[in-house]
């Protein structure tokens, strides 16, 4: 069967096994994050705390490595229940059946409750959801299923209605760096067999990205290492971890010079139409653990201020690489954001929107303003038709170009023009459009050449 039973009792750090099973949390207390699901008080805690009242299936929806599987073994511990595992990926729908019939069993014969965790729930197919309706439904299970992707759209609406979900987020730096301590301290960890030099921890940290499990997988490996070659009692350096992760330090520090220096350079780059030096500098970000939601901030800024209209898909690709990041978290955004990186490097340029936006603030910055045009007035009120509000006005749907010819701006501004379009890729054709608008609003013939000076 696909099923994994585990005996709470005895804990699940066993020896020998991997770091991060020893170094799992023992009770609400020793974890680490999540903090605002575990304050005092909240459904979480209580459930954590053993208070049978909070009993209820939760859907825990996060990154890897943010404490789900942990904080289903502390639910298990805590009411002193069977722990069982499945894995979406490899169990069916008989493996589910056997799991509840076991339950039911182990309620009606030893009234001992059973908390099922299912593992990457989301890659359960309608019908093996479906098939853990009953349980949850009778309490036969405490279900607690684990999702790194969003519930509203991989998890069936009535397991749903049945659950509560609890969105987990990436531990920071801060929390990473009391889980590498704790590690390396603890009896249960490597218990103060080897020290680090401050470089080795922060490079274990920046390349963890919020992923406690990654840092205690690279702590076991880099251990495993130093111990092997140098014996108990060696310093961990930087080349240390370096060798044993296979990954080369990146010389970032997000809170300085270097991280204003990358991302100057990843947007001149792309600016500039080289996608090959922007996947640098994106890869650079990244492996330095920054926050992908900041990169994909920046390009939607980019989009309209360096592409705009010059491909009008930039900006759509750039909302939707932040959509996918928001939703799939990392590391595989890092995908969604290398696409959207490449799409924009290579889209025609043009500053058209971002100088026609300024050179309109600065107008009204500088008190060129002047009041609305009267036959542009509201005319809705009683009254407005008697101060002139809208008369005069044409509308320009009972046109036969569905343009009339009359002025929008206020007096002292006639004839300014904000917007002036290049003529590099779909911003091209538009500089036409422009050019036969403004000559029927001045009520031309469309062929007239147009002044611009």
């Amino acid at each position: 069967m696909g099923a994994t039973l585990f005996d709470e009792a005895a804990g699940p750090e066993r020896p020998g096994a991997p770091l991060a099973v020893r170094m799992r949390p023992r009770d609400v207390n020793d974890l680490v994050g999540q903090r605002h699901l575990i304050g005092a008080g909240s459904p979480l805690r209580r459930l954590l705390e053993g208070d049978p009242a909070a009993a209820v299936s939760l859907i825990l929806w996060g990154p890897p490595g943010t404490g789900k599987t942990t904080l289903a073994h502390l639910v298990s511990r805590t009411t002193g229940a069977r722990f069982v595992e499945l894995s979406a990926v490899t169990a069916g729908v008989k493996d589910v059946r056997a799991v509840i019939d076991s339950a039911r069993g182990a309620l009606g014969m030893q009234d001992r409750g059973t908390v099922l965790f299912v593992d990457e729930v989301h890659r359960f197919s309608k019908t093996q959801q479906d098939a853990l309706l009953p349980a949850v439904e009778n309490g036969w299970v405490t279900l607690i299923a684990a999702t790194t992707e969003n519930p509203s759209f991989s998890i069936v609406s009535p397991l749903l209605s049945r659950s509560v979900i609890l969105t987990l987020a990436p531990l920071d730096d801060e929390d990473l760096a009391v889980v590498l301590e704790r590690a390396l301290e603890d009896a249960r960890g490597l218990g103060g067999e080897l020290t680090m030099s401050q470089e080795a921890r922060d490079h274990l940290v920046r390349i963890a990205g919020g992923d406690a499990r990654r840092l205690l997988t690279a702590l076991d490996a880099v251990a495993g290492l130093v111990k092997s070659t140098r014996g108990i009692g060696s310093r961990v350096e930087l080349e240390d971890v370096e060798a044993a992760v296979l990954t080369a330090a990146v010389r970032y520090d997000r809170d300085g010079d270097q991280h204003y220096d990358v991302i100057s350079a990843f947007i001149k780059s792309v600016r500039g139409s080289d996608p090959d030096a922007a996947l640098h500098y994106l890869a650079r970000m990244i492996e330095a653990g920054e926050d992908p939601r900041f990169i994909a901030r920046r390009l939607m800024i980019l989009a309209s201020e360096d592409i705009g209209l010059a491909d009008p898909s930039a900006l759509q690709v750039a909302v939707a690489a932040a959509h996918a990041v928001a939703l799939l978290g990392m590391p595989e955004g890092r995908l969604t954001l290398a696409q959207a990186t490449i799409h924009l490097a290579l889209s025609p340029k043009s500053p058209a929107v971002i100088r026609a936006m300024d050179a309109a603030q600065a107008d009204v910055n500088a008190g060129r303003i002047g009041t609305v045009p009267a036959h542009l007035r509201d005319a809705h009120y009683p009254g407005a038709r008697g101060l002139g509000h809208g008369s005069g006005y044409r509308y320009p749907h009972d046109e036969a170009t569905g343009v009339a010819a009359q002025d929008y701006l206020p007096d002292p501004l006639l004839g300014r023009i904000y917007y002036e379009p290049t003529r590099h890729g779909a911003e091209a054709s538009r500089a036409d459009v422009v050019d036969r608008l403004a000559l029927l609003r001045r009520g031309q013939a469309a062929s007239t050449p147009v002044d611009r000076t």
